[in-house]
């Protein structure tokens, strides 16, 4: 597969295993750049029999000739970051290739703090967000008032920024959610610290990025979350603070759309999801926990059980469409050795209708149900095929059936977690 600048993001709702990928196109990238998001994303890349679980830092930190770059679409918390480059160090892992661009918004703890009194406010109606603060640090953003590395790289700017906002968000935090004061004091200072140790990895890395294209570097752009959970396009509200679709690679890093080559998504050979909000395919039975035990379907931030379903044609033809996806990197298909037969969803019943688009209202999808198709399964192990040909003719049959139903060309094939256990077409 060639390379050149190449879009890597989730095309259903997360969790598809984009930290493998990435870690196999990080191997021949020059350039590795996260776009969104924030520490509520993990990839677990696995490599020389060492697991590594990253949050922030983007997945080419493993090659030591890798620029890598937390892009200005990225919310930062400084002190997880920092805690992930120790950890990375303490592994043996260099981090003097990483750069944080300046325009990139900070977490800071009453972030955190309004999560977890927002969260517990909606009772019943709560959205299911990990409570790392990313929510409230983009809406900070928006509103205007967001701080930003920038600023925290300026003692002054950085003190009266955080004493404005403290003032603001005491009321909030006290008089509206009954919570406790934070003390601006004590940030300044913290942060202060992190602003030292952050200073050598900071950059306009919108620079860095349009000198590395216009040399005709490689570059890999990784996303986090997937693209049922994005802002405007996903599963709202039940959905996160940021864009996780190629759109959102170019307003994260700063470089326009005719600049990427190739957008992949990487899709699941069924489909997960973590959180509240509809879920058409999920299954509720014994097969669902197997699904979930098989796949390991744990998350990688929380240790959350995910929930297991079917093949979902509808949401990955939306990611296709959403997101011009010219290939697909399809997941995990090992866990469905021996499971029977197997079911694709090709469209949604709702009432007399049938849909073959992902509708826009939750409302209206509650009421749909999943229109199934069924498909010959194996019982073969394929985690040790090499080759294409390699591969049982039902699951060759089962990957043929995906392409014709979401309109893009399966280019690669995994077949285990390892980094060795994937196959290019």
């Amino acid at each position: 597969m060639t390379m050149a600048t190449k879009v890597v993001i989730g095309a259903q709702w997360g969790d598809e295993g984009k930290g493998k990928i990435i870690d196999i196109l990080a191997q021949r990238a020059e350039v590795v750049v996260r776009s969104q998001g924030g520490n509520n994303a993990g990839h677990t890349v696995e490599a020389d029999g060492v697991e590594y679980k990253l949050h922030l830092t983007p997945s080419g930190i493993l090659n030591p000739n890798t620029l890598c770059i937390i892009g200005n679409g990225v919310v930062v918390d400084p002190g997880v970051l920092l805690d992930e480059l120790d950890m990375l160090r303490a592994q043996g892992v260099s981090t003097d290739n990483l750069r944080i661009d300046l325009r990139a918004h900070l977490i800071l703890p009453y972030h955190i703090v309004l999560d977890g009194l927002m969260e517990a406010a909606r009772g019943a109606g709560d959205i299911g967000t990990t409570k790392k603060g990313i929510g409230p640090a983009y809406m900070d953003k928006a509103e205007r008032i967001g701080i930003r590395m920038c600023d925290l790289l300026d003692a002054d700017v950085f003190a009266a920024r955080v004493k404005e906002n403290v003032a603001l968000k005491n009321k909030l935090i006290t008089a509206v959610y009954g919570g406790e004061a934070v003390d601006a004091d004590a940030i300044i200072a913290e942060y202060l610290g992190y602003a030292e140790r952050l200073r050598p990895y900071a950059a306009d890395t919108t620079v860095l990025l349009y000198e590395a294209i216009q040399a005709g570097k490689e570059v890999l752009f990784e996303g986090a979350q997937g693209t049922l959970l994005d802002l405007d396009l996903g599963t709202y509200p039940y959905v996160t603070s940021s864009h996780p679709i190629s759109g959102g690679v170019c307003v994260g890093t700063g470089i326009g759309p005719t600049l990427i080559d190739e957008c992949i998504g990487v899709v699941k050979a069924y489909t997960t999801r973590v959180g509240k909000g509809p879920f058409p395919t999920e299954l509720f039975d014994e097969l669902g926990d197997k699904i979930r035990n098989v796949g390991n379907e744990f998350g990688a931030t929380t240790g959350r059980p995910r929930r297991c379903g079917w093949f979902d044609a509808v949401i990955v033809r939306y990611g296709v469409r959403t997101s011009g996806l010219t290939g697909i990197a399809l997941n995990k298909l090992d866990t469905l050795s021996g499971l029977g037969t197997l079911k694709i969803c090709t469209g949604y019943k709702k009432g007399d209708e049938i849909l073959t688009e992902f509708p826009a209202s939750l409302t209206e999808l509650a009421q749909c149900e999943p229109v199934y198709e069924e498909i010959a399964g194996w019982d073969e192990d394929i985690t040790g095929a090499k080759t294409y040909d390699e591969l049982p003719e039902a699951v060759r049959a089962y990957i043929a059936r995906i392409e014709e139903l979401v309109g893009c060309r399966v280019c690669m094939v995994g077949v285990g977690p390892n980094r060795t256990q994937n196959i290019e077409r």
